[in-house]
């Protein structure tokens, strides 16, 4: 199985994981108390990020990889505290996830694409829609058959911190699905579309919505595996706007916001959320769900679960 290089500079030696001060989660109701204890505590894992973003678990590694975007690199974090780069010139790289064959998938802002990084480096699979170049794809989901969805907003073209500033060379912002040997298809338009996340039946497909000047939501669509269906407003946050998000094996809904983690069931009903210092970005689980990891600003945080 391909590897990634998981040998790079170190850049933080073994640590303990530190409380953070702050409110204990707000838990409102009992189905959320038996996974989410209302005692737990936010702790710290790395603070010298950048911008953290697109954590992901590693399996094999049993180690949690995550970008610091405006620093342009990927990091991982290690189960005995320690952090090393992944890649160091990243490109931009935001979202990020690992395919079937262990490959580390990256949305990159600054190359305007998707890349895959194996033991043999780094290849880019796609960067342009029609022969347009992308606008700046910021984060991505594999799914069971291999194909890569990503989302395709502006920030990285805008913000000169994120990317490299461009003027869109396309007129939408758009959801699309990309497989080996099918191309690139254009999945559905979407306003600022931005973190994403499959049902675990893979039937329904969550995308947050996060033009904070209009709706900031999480659409839901259902996907019978040729069509899309029609975007459908499934959830809110409390404080600015939903960014990544990740799904539980019970179907919920762990959204990053600017209060902090708010969960919400099946129905989008919510359930509680996790108070973070600043805004949050994107979050993810480890295998058995026992730990949710957590980015946002300069910080990798985990929460241990029950």
């Amino acid at each position: 199985m391909p590897r990634i290089p998981l040998d790079g500079q170190l850049l933080q030696r073994s640590r303990s994981p530190e409380p953070v001060r702050i409110a204990p989660p707000r838990v409102w109701d009992e189905r959320l108390a038996a996974v989410l204890p209302r005692t737990a505590r936010l702790l710290s894992l790395y603070a010298d990020a950048t911008w953290a973003e697109g954590p992901v678990w590693w399996p094999e590694e049993r180690s949690v990889i995550f970008s610091d975007v405006i620093g342009r690199r990927t990091l991982a974090w290690r189960e005995d505290g320690s952090i090393v780069t992944v890649r160091d010139r990243s490109n931009f790289a935001n979202g990020n996830a690992i395919d079937a064959q262990g490959r580390l998938v990256q949305a990159e802002h600054g190359r305007r694409g998707i890349s895959r990084t194996d033991e043999n480096g780094t290849r880019l699979l796609v960067d342009a829609f029609e022969g347009e170049p992308l606008n700046s794809p910021n984060d991505l989901v594999v799914a069971s058959d291999g194909g890569i969805w990503f989302t395709d907003p502006t920030y990285g073209i805008s913000d000169p911190r994120e990317g490299y500033p461009a003027d869109p060379a396309l007129p939408h912002q758009s959801v699309y699905r990309w497989r080996d040997g099918d191309g690139l298809q254009r999945m559905i338009d979407l306003d600022q579309p931005n973190g994403l996340a499959f049902s675990r039946d893979e039937k329904t497909l969550y995308v947050a919505e996060s033009n904070a000047e209009r709706l900031p939501r999480i659409v839901a669509c259902g996907w019978d595996g040729e069509t899309l269906g029609a975007p459908r407003t499934f959830a809110t946050v409390d404080a600015g706007i939903p960014d990544g998000f990740v799904v539980d094996s019970r179907d919920w809904l762990w959204i990053s916001s600017e209060a902090g983690v708010v969960i919400v069931d099946e129905t989008g009903a919510r359930l509680g959320v996790i108070p973070t210092p600043h805004v949050v970005s994107n979050c993810t689980f480890d295998a058995d769900e026992k730990r949710l990891f957590i980015t946002g600003d300069s910080d990798l945080w985990m929460v241990e679960l029950s």
